[in-house]
């Protein structure tokens, strides 16, 4: 009995969980409330602050499950030993693959909403962003050593100009409802900084 009430638990944390990322990712933090979940899913908000104290906690959750799920399409793409284009590609489509099911990147949405934010979910959202240009400064520093990208600066600056692009060209697209004029952008956007094209397919962090 006490295995299934704790299967029962995790099931219910897990939806919402669910519930609340896509609320985030279409409205923002501060554009929900522990209502709104409780409403979407037929349970009390009593049942929900069981799960999560408060909204903090919540929101610490939801950064701290998103930034796992990414980290782990970044595994996939570098288990798949490609070039440092493709990888590249790969990870842009990532972002197309969110804009597809008319959602934006959950820490994009929650920059947005920065200065309003615990401190606790400030530092992971920085963490998430500094986490991806670390890995785009390995990819980007790899392609210019072996000569499949040419870089004219850094490979830091690089890497924080392609995570800056894709989340500005993912905001643009949006109110278009135009997942081609988000591709269109990556895709200049890739060669500008080394030649590579979005053309490959990678495991998206949210569905």
């Amino acid at each position: 009995m006490a295995r299934r009430r704790d299967r029962d638990d995790a099931d219910t944390a897990t939806r919402i969980l669910d519930s609340a990322e896509r609320l985030v990712q279409h409205r923002g933090f501060n554009g929900f409330s522990y209502a709104d979940v409780a409403a979407e899913l037929g349970i009390t908000k009593a049942s929900l602050h069981y799960h999560f104290a408060g909204k903090a906690e919540l929101g610490q959750a939801l950064v701290d499950r998103y930034a796992a799920r990414f980290a782990a399409a970044l595994e996939a793409i570098d288990a798949d030993d490609g070039n440092p284009p493709a990888k590249l590609a790969a990870y842009a489509r990532i972002y197309a693959d969110v804009l597809r099911t008319k959602r934006m990147c959950l820490c994009g949405m929650l920059a947005a909403d920065y200065d309003t934010l615990p401190r606790p979910m400030r530092d992971a959202v920085v963490r998430f962003f500094d986490d991806n240009e670390t890995w785009l400064t390995g990819v980007f520093a790899q392609g210019d050593a072996e000569g499949s990208l040419h870089l004219d600066g850094s490979a830091s600056g690089a890497a924080q100009a392609l995570v800056g692009g894709l989340e500005g060209a993912m905001l643009i697209a949006r109110p278009y409802d135009e997942p081609a004029r988000f591709e269109a952008a990556a895709s200049r956007l890739l060669a500008s900084l080394g030649g590579a094209v979005p053309s490959q397919r990678a495991p998206a962090p949210s569905s």
